[in-house]
């Protein structure tokens, strides 16, 4: 089949790559716009703008692909198939209904829960057993489309929104060709989603990272792993941002929440909510990743002391 590729970060890679190296026709690739990054605001090419480049696949960056401009364009490339993956800009009905099978969009959830921006670290966060990848027939909802096929993944005990996104990555290109095989032999499925399952993963922003030490320690131990790598949890330590790369749930009655209750080689342990978390490996700010015993050597730390 002939395919228009729509995606823009890491994520999306994967997929991109399976389907070069597969027997489709990748005829064009659409991504988001180059963008200024860092303090030298250097203009940054989206990850998949450098695989298609290598491959030799041309590449549009429309500002807005509802653009009736851009839509004839599409329609003048003839595809058979548009696959959307981590795109990052909504479509319109009338670029839906460009290509001969529609556009298929691959998502990194069990629909219809975690439909939006972020389902992969929310199911993390969120104490998920398991999640997976969803390949569906678009419409103009957000995921709402009917689904295609879904491959399940197991969300291991020290799962990280990272580790987990490289997983998802990876099974978001298998079950997408597997996908367009059944499009293409006329076997594809279609299930209705049902809306009054589905439950919403919101975009993430760093405000979401600071750690509330009121909570129980299995819930900010969630979030520690949901949010790495990006955009981590910190608090504040001595008036410094910290952020917080691991830790261990253990039992503990104190009552002084956010409080630094013992302090042994391996770990710093702060009373939460619930329990307390024994911190491993932390960052404060200006400084490098370590893992606590690292810190400690550097830096004091009095039993006592508050975190918030």
């Amino acid at each position: 089949m002939k395919v228009i590729f729509m995606g823009t970060p890491d994520f999306s890679v994967p997929t991109l790559e399976a389907l070069i190296e597969s027997s489709h026709e990748v005829i064009g690739v659409i991504t988001q716009p180059d963008k200024p990054k860092g303090r030298g605001k250097k203009m940054v090419v989206p990850p998949v703008k450098e695989m298609a480049i290598k491959h030799g696949i041309p590449v549009y960056q429309p500002l807005k692909v509802r653009d009736k401009t851009f839509i004839e364009f599409v329609r003048s490339l003839n595809p058979d198939v548009a696959v959307v993956i981590a795109f990052g800009q909504i479509l319109s009905l009338e670029l839906l209904e460009v290509p001969k099978f529609g556009c298929i969009n691959v998502h990194a959830s069990l629909l219809p829960k975690y439909r939006g921006a972020g389902p992969i670290q929310w199911s993390v966060i969120n104490g998920e057993s398991e999640t997976g990848i969803t390949t569906m027939h678009m419409d103009v909802g957000i995921d709402t489309g009917d689904m295609i096929f879904k491959d399940i993944v197991k969300i291991e005990a020290k799962e990280t929104g990272g580790s987990l996104h490289d997983k998802l990555s990876t099974l978001g290109a298998n079950t997408l060709l597997k996908t367009l095989e059944a499009l293409e032999n006329g076997s594809a499925p279609r299930e209705r989603q049902v809306d009054e399952e589905s439950t919403y993963a919101p975009m993430l922003s760093k405000e979401l990272g600071l750690i509330d030490w009121s909570k129980d320690a299995v819930e900010i131990e969630r979030l520690i792993r949901g949010l790495n790598p990006w955009p981590s949890a910190y608090s504040y330590l001595d008036g410094k941002m910290v952020k917080i790369w691991d830790g261990d749930v253990i039992s503990s009655n104190n009552k002084s929440i956010g409080e630094v209750i013992h302090i042994d080689k391996s770990s710093i342990i702060v009373q939460t909510g619930k329990d307390a978390l024994a911190i491993k490996e932390l960052q404060l700010e200006g400084k490098k990743r370590m893992t606590t015993e690292e810190f400690l050597r550097g830096y004091k730390v009095d039993l006592g002391v508050k975190l918030g």
